[in-house]
């Protein structure tokens, strides 16, 4: 992946999310992914979700107790060497706005094997 498909794929996967697509960010996302959040042990009682399908499961019910979700993206760093890319953006959701990263490793067939969210304080 260059930097200028690093950009495109986090343009992507940011109106993917304000469009509430969860099927649109998973194409992205390997079948065995890993993916850490805390706000998943809130949703579906543990910080690390392990699969595609558990993963649609968390995602599904978060987005269905939200109410209203706006991200906007303020960077992307990829380093093409490891595979790795944070996005860097802000988010608004149910009233509440603060900066957040999303690291994610991507795998030899492009798809994220593992993720880690990072929450930032409110803003």
């Amino acid at each position: 992946m260059t930097r200028e498909e690093a950009r495109a794929f986090a343009a992507e996967w940011t109106a993917a999310w304000n469009d509430l697509a969860v099927e649109r960010v998973l194409d992205h996302f390997d079948e065995n992914v890993s993916f850490t959040s805390p706000t998943a042990r809130t949703v579906v009682g543990v910080s690390t979700v392990l699969g595609k399908q558990a993963l649609r499961e968390y995602w599904n019910k978060a987005v269905a107790h939200i109410g209203s979700l706006h991200f906007v993206l303020d960077r992307v760093l990829w380093d093409a060497s490891t595979k790795e890319m944070a996005i860097v953006y802000i988010s608004e959701i149910g009233g509440r706005r603060k900066r957040v990263s999303e690291h994610l490793t991507f795998g030899l067939d492009s798809l994220v094997v593992s993720a880690e969210v990072f929450h930032g304080v409110d803003m």
